[in-house]
């Protein structure tokens, strides 16, 4: 482990690594905010792991331009009444109320005075829950995957995770996105219960699931750049 950096590069590539011990194949990954990230498990040394980047370079590369594509993020959000958030794919108007606690009741999203992130980020948190909790099973059940549990919590510029003893984890933010987009990433995250990596029968479950998913991921790569995800919420 002590043979990686905080952060490798290679040529003019920088790699974030960190080191799994449950991973049992390398995942590297573009997030969101263009950086490269590789999770790798102990056994993969430093030169194992150049090499597998040097390989990737051109993939590296596409998926840092699509980034690029996606243009200027959107600008901080304000705590004040009017300000829009979104919801399952639509648009709420911020009512500020003299105390309480956040909650969506007709049309609009009331946050007490005072109120700022976390409070919203609990929120979707809180709301987001008891909702994948609905929306997973008939997924996992379709798709044959053995689910153990499911978090939602920050995952920085992921929008999922799983773990190998059947846990998904899915980010508080994708609960802005419409309901067909959030089945992506669910539907994605499951089918990582059934192969870790990104190989062509992991595309070929997700085919089978959800015929056309094409459409979803670009749908999917174009609305990250529109979500509200502040710092202290990631």
């Amino acid at each position: 482990m002590s043979e990686f950096p905080g952060v490798l590069r290679v040529g003019d590539l920088e790699v974030a690594v960190s080191v799994s011990e449950r991973r049992k194949s390398v995942r590297l990954t573009v997030e969101r905010d263009s950086s490269v990230v590789a999770i790798v498990p102990p056994q993969v040394s430093k030169a194992e792991l150049v090499r597998m980047v040097e390989n990737k370079r051109t993939w590296l590369y596409g998926k840092l331009a699509e980034k690029r594509d996606l243009g200027v993020p959107p600008p901080a959000k304000e705590y004040i009444s009017g300000e829009g958030f979104l919801y399952l794919g639509r648009s709420y108007r911020l009512r500020i109320i003299e105390s309480g606690c956040v909650k969506l009741i007709r049309g609009r999203l009331e946050l007490p005075k005072g109120g700022g992130a976390k409070e919203l980020v609990d929120w979707y948190r809180r709301v987001g829950d008891p909702w994948l909790r609905r929306r997973v099973p008939s997924w996992a059940s379709r798709m044959g995957a053995e689910l153990t549990g499911l978090r939602v919590r920050p995952l920085g510029y992921r929008w999922g995770s799983c773990s190998q003893d059947g846990q998904i984890n899915i980010h508080w933010a994708t609960m802005q996105l419409p309901p067909s987009l959030i089945d992506y990433v669910l539907v994605h995250e499951l089918a990582h219960l059934q192969r870790p990596d990104h190989g062509p029968d992991f595309w070929r479950i997700v085919d089978r699931t959800l015929p056309g998913y094409a459409e979803h991921r670009e749908r999917l790569r174009r609305a990250g750049n529109n979500l509200w995800l502040p710092e202290e919420g990631r």
